[in-house]
């Protein structure tokens, strides 16, 4: 059985920081590619990041390059999506996906349930 199970979200002032994290299971996490995708508040899903199987490259969308950093730990089956620099148009419920380097939605087979972000003073 797959399983995606992202935690980590909360409430933080603008300019703070998280670190949301992905525990795979059910699947050959090391072998695969993996992505976040986040959703704001009435909007649609928006691609955020991803990562191939061995860590060796990040991908960024250009809203978050420079503030948000992918990672992962093959070896606890773990992502990592470290947010730096929040801003108020960062809000949405994050998640963790399978695929797609290059950010292709429909490309992303496994999906967790997400975690919500907030972003207030």
């Amino acid at each position: 059985q797959v399983q995606l199970v992202e935690s980590g979200g909360g409430l933080v002032q603008p300019g703070g920081s998280l670190r949301l994290s992905c525990v795979a299971s059910g699947f050959t996490f090391g072998g695969s590619s993996m992505s976040w995708v986040r959703q704001g508040p009435g909007k649609g899903l928006e691609w955020v990041s991803s990562i191939p199987s061995d860590g060796s490259k990040t991908y960024y969308a250009d809203s978050v390059k420079g503030r948000f950093t992918i990672s992962r730990d093959n070896a606890k089956n773990t992502l990592y999506l470290q947010l730096n620099s929040l801003k108020s148009e960062d809000p949405a419920v994050y998640y963790c996906a399978r695929g797609d380097l290059l950010g292709r939605i429909y490309g992303m087979d496994y999906w967790g349930k997400g975690t919500l972000v907030t972003v207030s003073s």
